[in-house]
């Protein structure tokens, strides 16, 4: 009989993006995998789950004080004792609290419980309202967790000190080599052509959902301080969320219509990445950005935003630059020093290759190899 594991999430597409790498580790090492998350896959463009032998649609909600969340815990709880799993992982704020708390019992009678910090609410930093609210939460649910995965430096050391269980550290989900790596000019020209992009354009590219925290509307100031400055300028913002009308208005109001575009979220983001000279990122929280990675390994420099995430990825001056994520200016004036100055972009290009191969699918699967079954 083989053993069993289910993966909780907020969302099915958090599983689909980030965890295939684990899920493909599990099955080849004889789980039988489940999901349960709700499903939201039809918002993001038709993202596949793979890998999973069952996937419950179960209704989280990211706020908490949503009251389906109510109604989501039973239902889980409910999989949870009549699957009778062997182990369980689970992530996302919400999906980890609920999870944890829904296999107390479970636990008691030997299942094992891990979870998966893509970064915690409290930093280095962040307000002290998120330390206030969110730092005795995850100590307290630290307790009913056999193990805690983290997924960058930062975490894995506030983790180690002050929580009461085991505590690992891997280098983020894994990025595949197989879809990101550098190409030449020819084959950057050939997918500019496929995407109907000329050839001159100095193109940026900025993904992630379109809310507060990814904080897009920096890069779309920082492009109407540039649009004089750089005649060809085009900014594509992958993605899709709540803070599409916003942007949109944004982007009207400051007249870049011909230079900022909102292509929605991708499933091909490994050629859009490609067609792109640079890659931008406006977020105030990250715990391990995989979008960053993916632009490292296809020889991209960086301008990011001071935060955790980004730390550990971007050396200043050496594989991009770090700015506030409050200063449209300094991100323009970031990006005008690479567009302008070819040594500063070979020099980027190069260290982001150097500095991305410790984030691959082969180092972390070796990783997690290690954490699950040594």
């Amino acid at each position: 009989m083989s053993k069993k594991v289910l993966l909780t999430a907020t969302v099915q597409s958090h599983i689909c993006q980030f965890h295939k790498p684990l899920m493909k580790l599990l099955k080849e090492n004889g789980y039988e995998v489940h999901v349960a998350a709700r499903d939201n896959l039809a918002e993001k463009n038709g993202l596949a789950m793979e890998y999973a032998d069952k996937v419950f649609d179960v209704p989280f909600q990211r706020s908490p004080k949503d009251k389906r969340n109510i109604g989501a815990y039973k239902q889980l709880k409910n999989i949870i004792t009549s699957e009778n799993y062997d182990l369980i992982v689970c992530n996302t704020p919400i999906g980890g609290i609920l999870t944890r708390l829904a296999a107390r019992t479970a636990r008691k009678k030997g299942t094992k419980v891990i979870y998966i910090v893509h970064g915690f609410h409290f930093c280095k930093g962040s307000a002290k309202k998120n330390w206030l609210l969110f730092y005795p939460i995850e100590k307290v649910f630290s307790r009913i967790s056999d193990m805690i995965i983290t997924v960058n430096q930062e975490d894995y050391e506030c983790a180690k000190k002050h929580f009461k269980t085991n505590v690992q550290h891997i280098h983020g989900v894994g990025v595949s080599t197989d879809k990101f790596f550098p190409i030449d000019s020819e084959g950057k020209a050939e997918l500019r052509t496929e995407f109907g992009i000329n050839n001159n354009d100095f193109v940026i590219l900025c993904t992630g959902e379109l809310n507060n925290n990814k904080n897009q509307s920096q890069l779309i100031l920082a492009a109407s301080i540039l649009k004089n400055k750089i005649s060809e300028l085009k900014i594509l913002l992958a993605g899709n969320g709540p803070n599409e009308e916003k942007l949109i208005n944004l982007i009207k109001e400051l007249g870049l219509d011909d230079c900022v575009n909102l292509i929605g979220y991708r499933t091909d983001l490994n050629k859009i990445v490609s067609l792109s000279d640079i890659v931008v990122s406006c977020s105030r929280r990250e715990g391990m950005p995989l979008n960053i990675i993916e632009a490292m390994l296809c020889a991209k420099p960086i301008v990011a935003t001071f935060n955790r995430g980004h730390n550990e990825l971007i050396t200043d001056g050496e594989n991009g630059y770090l700015v506030s994520p409050d200063s449209p200016e300094d991100m323009a004036d970031s990006i005008l020093k690479i567009y302008s100055n070819n040594d500063i972009f070979e020099k980027f290009a190069d260290n982001s290759i150097k500095f991305s191969k410790q984030y691959t699918v082969d180092v972390v699967v070796k990783e997690l190899e290690k954490i699950f079954f040594s």
